[in-house]
């Protein structure tokens, strides 16, 4: 038990030190006049931007449009691409008519398109959720079907000679033994979906983190840039933390590696 706490407490402490560090050396560059406002504002510049876009609103409703955005786009990725992931993994002949063309696509740059996606879709809500299920899906799909494949035969051979269907060997045998690989994959990805945010919202966005920040690039306000930076960060961290703490609920027995 103590062995714990102090491993816990050095981790902690470590983090604490890092932050500190970099705080440091953004306080230094700034305000000992190493670095240009231009290129790089100071943390009381960025923090006043901050509180500034908080005190009208405006912080918030980027918040919760960009929020929107990138979890409605992988929600749908996700669902599109478990199943595939999972049969995948288990049919050669599935894997043989979609794997290629996964394969394919998922080397194709999203930003390319983003044009397309315009094309087909307008410039609605729509196209901005396409182009974060886009960023992650073909991905995920690999993912998945990589997680599935670990798991052992014998599960499934167990269970088929005590006389489990298809049906039931998917989702009473694989499913529940991959889902703890599969809440790893989510979290990888999601994180991937945030990174898309600021290409979802490049062409016909009125709010957002990544609208505010492409904005702010033509008037070189970088405070602003940073701000909207550091919130995305921070969201970021969030909808991390919130799927660990899912694992713990739904998987418990699932231990993370290096523990």
């Amino acid at each position: 038990m103590k062995k714990q706490k102090t491993k816990g407490l050095s981790y902690g402490c470590i983090s604490g030190i890092s932050f500190c560090v970099i705080m440091a050396a953004w306080c230094i560059a700034t305000y000992g006049g190493f670095v240009s406002d231009i290129f790089m504002p100071s943390p009381t510049a960025v923090w006043e931007s901050i509180v500034e876009m908080a005190k009208d609103g405006s912080l918030w409703e980027h918040c919760f449009v960009s929020t929107k955005r990138v979890m409605i786009g992988w929600f749908w990725s996700a669902i599109a691409a478990l199943p595939i992931g999972m049969l995948m993994a288990r049919s050669k002949k599935f894997s043989a008519v979609f794997q290629p063309v996964i394969e394919f696509a998922r080397y194709l740059p999203v930003v390319a398109l983003v044009p397309l996606t315009l094309l087909y879709l307008g410039i609605d809500e729509n196209q901005k959720y396409v182009i974060i299920f886009l960023g992650t899906f073909f991905q995920l799909v690999l993912m998945i079907c990589d997680t599935v494949s670990g798991i052992e035969k014998n599960m499934i051979n167990a269970a088929r000679t005590l006389g489990a269907n298809k049906l039931q060997v998917y989702t009473e045998v694989i499913f529940p033994a991959a889902l703890p690989g599969l809440m790893d994959d989510f979290r990888l990805t999601i994180g991937w979906a945030w990174t898309y945010l600021v290409v979802a919202e490049m062409v016909a966005a009125s709010a957002g983190l990544g609208y505010i920040i492409l904005k702010s690039q033509r008037f070189l306000a970088t405070d602003v840039i940073f701000a909207g930076l550091i919130m995305i960060g921070l969201i970021g961290l969030v909808t991390d933390f919130l799927l660990r703490l899912l694992t713990k609920v739904i998987v418990p027995w699932h231990e993370r590696l290096g523990d």
